[in-house]
């Protein structure tokens, strides 16, 4: 029998830019990483419940945008994970961008007093998506757009850390649970990366519901899907 990793399914060969650690078609001929992809849920389920609370509560649009972007991003990474097409991989990637902009705007948006639209920083943003998105489509490298999104992490994690630092103090258990949740995932995104051969061999070893608790791509799908959850409501 093939290794699992050079098992064909029904998306055929992947065009994608990436392959994660997670063997292929190795637990459904209709899903190329199984775990990688249904482990998106949790972008998909709270987000669409807090877009619904935010639309009850009658809150401003910027929250709605920023849940319902979260959605996105989950169902684009439910997209890639699932066919490895170069093309789902864009609809996964680029919304990461268009999500984190989304969210810097309501940063900065946080101490207004008026129901207010902030232009020249819609402007800015707006500018940043669009540019990353032509590079990104002209270059096709992944380092680049990893760059591009780390940029914006590293912006609302200082922007947040502010807030619950020297504005809003009594938020810091939300603040720093946020924060460490995320940080636990890219923690697990790196020793997936690093440590792939290793966690593949273990997993030959281990029965395949044990060795599922191995897949930390999901992991990092499951901590920041979380983490992103807790920041929208921070």
């Amino acid at each position: 029998m093939a290794p699992a990793a050079d098992r064909e399914g029904y998306w055929g060969p992947p065009t994608s830019t990436l392959e994660w650690c997670e063997e292929n078609y190795a637990v459904s001929y209709y899903i190329a990483e199984f775990w990688n992809t249904v482990s998106n849920l949790i972008f998909i389920l709270p987000p669409i419940y807090g877009a619904i609370q935010t639309y009850k509560d009658g809150l401003e649009k910027r929250y709605l945008a920023a849940y319902l972007c979260l959605t996105a991003v989950g169902l684009g990474s439910w997209c890639f994970h699932m066919t490895l097409k170069y093309e789902m991989q864009l609809l996964d990637e680029l919304p990461m961008i268009y999500s984190c902009c989304v969210f810097v705007y309501c940063l900065y948006e946080c101490f207004k007093y008026k129901n207010t639209v902030n232009y020249a920083l819609l402007f800015l943003l707006v500018t940043y998506s669009v540019v990353v998105s032509i590079v990104y489509l002209d270059l096709k490298e992944p380092v680049f757009h990893q760059i591009m999104y780390g940029t914006l992490v590293s912006i609302i994690v200082l922007r947040s850390v502010y807030i619950v630092l020297w504005v809003y103090p009594w938020l810091r258990g939300l603040g720093y649970t946020s924060l460490t949740v995320f940080l636990m995932g890219f923690f697990l995104w790196n020793v997936d990366n690093i440590f792939c051969d290793k966690l593949r061999a273990l997993r030959e070893k281990m029965p395949p519901v044990v060795g599922a608790v191995t897949q930390f791509h999901a992991w990092w799908h499951i901590l920041t899907g979380l983490g992103s959850y807790l920041h929208i409501l921070l």
